[in-house]
């Protein structure tokens, strides 16, 4: 008779099979890999000790979620502190040009407007359209009604084919 599988053993089998997509994930939600693969870093290191029962796909999703808007407030006190004490930059966060040419204009002309989309239109728009995630699954990760996700996207989607000029 064998002995389900510890947490850790859990835990590690998650990060296998899932750190590339949750770093990509958050490479959307947050605008850099550095950071994305430090975010989901850390939640894997925070999981470490729980159950193995709370060690799901979903709840990862929603840590790195999580993670991210916690990232994305921190980085919006340390521009606003930047504009107060003099220290401005135009950009805070400048893509490397070997990102910007791995991604190819067009995607990066995609991106660069899906990172100008308040954080909930972000959020929806990637977890419907990149990990494929149904209404009630994504109102489940961020908390919301299903009839809030669905508004959202339309938003959502509004405002990036008016500012891709339609070609959304």
């Amino acid at each position: 008779m064998s002995r389900p599988p510890g947490p850790d053993t859990v835990l590690a089998g998650l990060y296998r099979d899932h750190r590339l997509a949750l770093v990509r994930l958050a490479v959307l939600l947050v605008g850099d890999r550095e950071s994305a693969e430090d975010v989901v870093q850390d939640v894997f290191s925070r999981l470490h000790g729980k159950r193995a029962e709370q060690l799901t796909l979903p709840y990862i999703r929603t840590c790195v979620l999580n993670a991210s808007r916690s990232l994305l407030r921190r980085r919006g006190v340390a521009a606003r502190w930047a504009a107060l004490s003099g220290n401005r930059r135009d950009d805070l966060e400048e893509a490397s040009a070997e990102a910007a040419a791995l991604l190819g204009e067009s995607r990066q002309e995609m991106l660069t407007a899906l990172g100008r989309l308040p954080s909930r239109q972000r959020e929806v728009l990637v977890l419907r359209y990149y990990l494929g995630l149904s209404d009630a699954d994504i109102a489940t990760a961020m908390g919301l009604r299903q009839s809030t996700v669905r508004s959202t996207a339309v938003r959502a989607l509004s405002r990036l084919q008016r500012e891709l000029g339609g070609g959304a």
